[in-house]
């Protein structure tokens, strides 16, 4: 609502109440007192007038201030409008002239390639003739030649091939047994280098077990008792410990026999307790032996803790602990399980901090490297899987599982410290006196190596010498020339490195001579 009339409806109001007033106050007071409400009441409706005349203005002033500010920011808005739309066209001229630019200059290039195209095409014609007459021209030439030389032209081309195949295939077997003995000269120089700096920082024990156990008695009167009542000792004993005994006429001894020196070393302790103890029967000497078996598995755990913390290997679970005791009571090749297994991983060690890398890792893997040896249960997995598998289940570093299944080649390296662990295995299982072969196994390796000489084609003799570490074949002169000899000793001894285990390297020598001999008479 108008202030205005807001004024003048109190105004209105204050001079009806005024003459209200004036009326109750007639009725009480003096004709006075009615003029001064008159009064009264005509200046309140006189100061009403003004007040709402001022408020007029004041709303007059503040509705034109916020007419022109709304005008002024109208006036704005199209300003900006009108400039976008300025700056809108402009772009939209540019544009318009960029592709009109493309446009002339895309039909100046499709002009421009038409014409190359057919400046191609006449220059293809041209050269498809003297293609043509060049084919007329060599055709005749061939003729010519063939018949000068009486050849065609297939047989002389495959007469060519053949000798530039003939010497190809020469020449490359020479550069290539250069290059294979310049990178194993290089190869070896540094490899043996390491491997003598490791072999000399390392002291071995050249320690070989046998299959037997020998057990000194006081007096041959005991093997009475050992033997029992119809053999019934002696057979109790056989079955809780697994040894056969071999009673003879060997003074004051007892010969216990087993390919397993766990067993052996039952065998040897339960028969001094019961020597010693005296009663000997068979429910004796089942008690013994479990008492034994008892001290030897708490025996085997004191080995593989005692081992771990001398060669500072941690964190191994028991059942690898219990395991690499129990090497000390394996062989393998007559060379003690233990002793090889610490060897191989002090050799791991030193190889692997020669070549920077993580020696406690490398020395990790060579200890565990013959678990699968000492297996719980017999397995069809070779010892280097079942090793592998083994050390997976029981938490080992993948490194070290693939350092124990690959070091006799049954898995692929995946690793660096695999090849070491390979290296290092064969550095302790090679070097003198570490292990011992069976004759006949011997003289069957001897055989075998010079029946793969001897078949090949031009092969006179083949013998084996220095214990199988050489090979020395004499070929026939006229069927072997010089350059097929570098290449008979080559095939020979990758042949060898294939086909057959053996320690250390083999060297071979092929021998070939010409003798002209004859007679005067």
């Amino acid at each position: 609502m108008d202030p205005i009339i807001i004024y003048i409806i109190i105004g209105a109001a204050a001079l009806i109440l005024g003459i209200i007033l004036g009326k109750l106050v007639f009725a009480k007071n003096t004709q006075k007192q009615i003029e001064e409400a008159a009064q009264q009441a005509q200046k309140i409706i006189a100061d009403g007038h003004l007040q709402a005349e001022n408020l007029k203005k004041e709303k007059l002033l503040e509705a034109k201030e916020k007419f022109v500010q709304l005008k002024s920011d109208h006036d704005r808005d199209v300003m900006q409008r009108n400039q976008k739309l300025v700056d809108s066209e402009s772009r939209i001229k540019q544009k318009e002239q960029s592709l009109n630019q493309k446009d002339q200059n895309l039909e100046k290039q499709i002009k421009d390639n038409e014409a190359i195209k057919e400046n191609l095409n006449r220059q293809t014609e041209i050269v498809n003739i003297k293609r043509t007459e060049l084919e007329k021209h060599q055709e005749e030439h061939i003729r010519r030649l063939e018949k000068v030389a009486g050849l065609t032209a297939e047989d002389a081309k495959a007469q060519l091939i053949e000798s530039l195949r003939q010497e190809a295939n020469t020449k490359a077997l020479v550069i290539q047994q250069e290059i294979i003995e310049d990178a194993k000269l290089k190869a070896t120089k540094e490899a043996r280098k390491i491997v003598i700096q490791t072999i000399q920082r390392t002291a071995a024990e050249a320690a070989i077990e046998n299959a037997i156990t020998v057990f000194n008695l006081e007096s041959d009167e005991i093997k009475g008792s050992i033997i029992g009542r119809e053999g019934r000792n002696i057979r109790a004993i056989e079955a809780a410990t697994g040894v056969d005994l071999i009673v003879d006429d060997t003074p004051e001894a007892i010969v216990l026999s087993s390919f397993d020196p766990l067993r052996r070393e039952i065998a040897r302790l339960s028969l001094q307790r019961l020597v010693s103890d005296g009663r000997i029967h068979p429910a004796r000497i089942e008690e013994v032996v479990e008492k034994t078996k008892k001290q030897i598995d708490d025996q085997v755990m004191e080995i593989g803790e005692r081992t771990a913390m001398e060669l500072g290997v941690h964190g191994l679970h028991k059942e690898l602990i219990r395991m690499v005791g129990r090497m000390r009571f394996r062989s393998s090749y007559g060379q003690n399980l233990l002793m090889h297994s610490r060897e191989t991983a002090n050799l791991c060690a030193i190889m692997a901090s020669e070549l920077g890398m993580n020696a406690k890792l490398a020395k990790r893997a060579g200890l565990l490297h013959d678990i699968g040896k000492v297996p719980d249960e017999e397995t069809e997995l070779s010892h280097a899987l079942l090793g592998a598998k083994l050390a997976e289940k029981y938490g080992e570093n993948p490194a070290v599982v693939n350092a124990i299944g690959a070091h006799h080649d049954e898995m692929e390296m995946q690793y660096v410290i695999s090849p070491i662990i390979q290296a290092c295995d064969a550095i302790s299982g090679a070097r003198p006196g570490a292990r011992r072969e069976i004759m006949q196994q011997y003289i069957q390796r001897i055989k075998d190596l010079e029946n793969l000489a001897m078949a090949y084609s031009g092969v006179e003799k083949a013998y084996a010498i220095q214990a199988g570490r050489e090979l020395r074949v004499i070929v026939e002169a006229d069927k072997v020339s010089d350059g097929d000899s570098d290449k008979l000793s080559f095939e020979i001894a990758q042949k060898i490195q294939t086909e057959m285990t053996f320690p250390g390297q083999i060297k071979v020598t092929v021998i070939r001579e010409k003798r002209s001999v004859n007679v005067a008479r």
